[in-house]
Parts: structure tokens; sequence; C-alpha cells
């Protein structure tokens, strides 16, 4: 089936004792058994909830995997992830991540004995530095927050599962829409249901996909075990959400190429980095990996005091944490998602005080370019 039809149909089949062609949203914490043990397969809803198993089958579709497990955040995901490992194991983890993923591997699983080094992922050669007889995992951004560098998934993957470990995907920047990882040898591809795959900034969760039976039971294990699992409400929200993801991505995409188009030649901006600009050094190998080049555009202003200026200008851009809603967001990374990261590690990755993240929603592009052009305009001043 192609992408669209997937994005409605797929996990979804209508609910057989009414019809209804909607997943019923299960609110439900137990079910009644017919007898000790005697029970249709649901037992409790920490352990099965029909809305979220739907969630699970439809993402897992769309990334062409062959499991989805959802849990109650993009957090909650990375953090059963690591609990597959033990003790004394190694990560390899792209430097550039979001501040969140590192400020949870850096401040509470170093402290219970995994070890871990951040690179630059989008040279290939960094993993093989880095490498230690203890390496299971290597964790990839691509896209990375915020400054939108591009990692090889066929180069990194091939590396790795010679090296024998796994590769595990953040796909959250792109969707499966845009970016497919399993498709260039990743084991596993995770996503903050959050951002584009919800869409609409009203639910909080995360979802990990896989066709490594391995890794699914492992998964499967801990999220009933561990408990990070999200309501059936969010995940009615995220179904709802996905059934429209093709239409908007293509919409945040047509209105980011617009912006970065025409923010690339104002005086404000120092530094620009949107992988859909053939300066973009990852230019050539985002249009080999990627369907598209998303909608997050960063952009270096020089100072905090411009930064300041810029996102107290726009009218459109609403200041506020998070991405992929159909509404436009602006963000300040060095002091909003990356204030956890050390000043010395942001100004070597280039997240300085002047570094502005735009998530560019689905307005009218020329009211976009419009607000946008006036906050840089006032950046000046």
């Amino acid at each position: 089936m192609g992408f669209g039809t997937d994005a409605v149909h797929a996990g979804q089949e209508p609910e057989p004792q009414t019809g209804s062609v909607t997943i019923p949203v299960f609110q439900t914490s137990t079910y009644q058994q017919a007898g000790i043990g005697d029970h249709t397969g649901y037992e409790y809803a920490r352990t099965q909830n029909p809305t979220r198993e739907a969630l699970e089958r439809n993402v897992a579709v769309l990334e062409g995997a062959k499991y989805g497990l959802a849990y109650g955040s993009g957090m909650a995901t990375i953090s059963t992830l690591a609990q597959t490992l033990k003790a004394g194991d190694h990560v390899i983890c792209t430097n550039n991540v979001y501040g969140g993923t590192f400020r949870l591997f850096d401040k509470v699983y170093k402290n219970l004995g995994l070890t871990f080094d951040y690179v630059d992922t989008t040279e290939v050669d960094n993993i093989k530095a880095a490498w230690t007889d203890q390496t299971r995992l290597v964790f990839v951004e691509t896209p990375t927050n915020p400054m939108l560098g591009i990692t090889d998934l066929a180069a990194v993957s091939k590396i790795v599962h010679e090296l024998g470990a796994k590769v595990v995907v953040d796909n959250t920047f792109m969707s499966p829409y845009l970016q497919r990882p399993l498709e260039f040898g990743a084991d596993a591809v995770l996503h903050s249901t959050t951002k584009y795959l919800n869409g609409h900034s009203d639910m909080v969760g995360g979802i990990l996909v896989t066709s490594d039976e391995a890794l699914h039971e492992q998964m499967r294990f801990l999220q009933n075990a561990a408990g990070a699992v999200p309501g059936p409400w969010d995940c009615w929200l995220a179904l709802r959400g996905i059934k429209t993801l093709h239409l908007r991505m293509q919409c945040h995409e047509s209105n980011t190429r617009a912006l970065a188009t025409m923010m690339q030649d104002h005086e404000a901006v120092q530094k620009m980095y949107y992988p859909g600009l053939p300066s973009h050094p990852g230019h050539e190998l985002a249009k080999r990996q990627q369907k598209g080049f998303g909608a997050i555009i960063s952009f270096d202003v020089g100072s905090l005091d411009a930064a300041q200026r810029v996102v107290q200008t726009v009218k459109l851009f609403t200041l506020a944490e998070s991405l992929g809603g159909v509404e436009s967001l602006i963000s300040h990374p060095a002091v909003m998602t990356h204030a956890s990261v050390p000043k010395k590690d942001r100004d070597a990755m280039g997240i300085s005080e002047g570094l502005v993240r735009v998530s560019v929603g689905v307005e009218d592009v020329e009211d976009l370019a419009a607000d946008l052009k006036a906050a840089l305009d006032r950046a000046l001043n």
C-alpha cells in the first residue's frame, strides 16, 4: 500500500462489535475474566490495551517494521532502550543529540554503570575511533537537534554490525514519511510521537519499532515490567494525527524550503542550518536517504541580544519548546532544549547564544515569511 493509505488504515480495522471506523479509546484499567485464567487475551491495561496496540501496529507499518512498542514519552522510550543494557556496556551516541537524551544518559544511566562516548556521527570514522570491546549500542540522531547534521545510516549500520553491536535511530525530526532508517540497516527506530506523528501539540508519547525479535521481546518485557506506557487517550490522539501525516509533512516542508531560501540572504543571519540548501554539507546525503529535508531551520544571529529581539518580535512563531505541530514554534536551544549540555560542548557544536531554531508549521507561507523577516530586520537594530 502507499504511505497515505497505510497512514489512514494500517493496524486499524473497523471495531468489530459496532463497526466504528475509528479505533475506540479503551479507557479501562482492567478486563473481566470468565474464570480463573480464562480471559480474552487482555488482563491488565499496563500489559495490553487495544488502542495502544493499534498505534503500535500502525507506526510499525509506516516504518517498515514487524513490531511496535509505545511508551509514555520519547524519553521513556529511550530510557526503556537503555534498560536493555547492563552495567559495563558502552554506548556511542551522536554528540549533537537532543539535550534531554544527553541528560538521561549522562545524569541517570552513567550512574547505573553504562558508559558513553559522544561523537560526531556524520564522520563514520569517529564511531570506529570510539569503539571498545564493551560497545553494545550506537545511538544516532539524524538530522541532529538543533544543528541538523546528517549521518550516513547505511555506512554506520554496516560498520556497527560488522563490529557486533546494534544501531538505533531517533527519527523524530523526519517522521517515517521522509525517512525510514530500517531500510538502511538500522536495528530499531524511535520517535517522540509528541512531534510530527501526532502533529497537533496535544499529547506526549513515544514509540520504538523494530524487526529484531530479540530486541522486541526485551522491550516488550520492560514495557510491562517498568510500566512506562502511554494512556489510551494519548494513543488515540497520535493515531488521529498520523492519518494526515503525509499531507502535513508536504506542507511543512514546502513552507520550510521557501523560508530557508528567503532567510539565507538576510543580513541578520550569520550562519544557516537547513539540509535542503545546497550549501549544507549534508545536502547530497540527505537527498539520498531522505524523501525530503524536513521542517526545522536553525540560524545564528550572532548574539543573545539579537536572538532575544528575534523571538520577541515574531507573532506567528510561538516561543516554546517542542516541534512538529501544525503551528510554527521558535526556540533558543542554548537556554531551552540544550541547557543540560555543558557550555563547552554546546560551543564546540555551534550551539551559541545567538542560535535560534524554528519549527515551521502549516500556516500560509506568505504570513510566516513576513513574520520572520520582520523579526530578522529587528535583530539588526
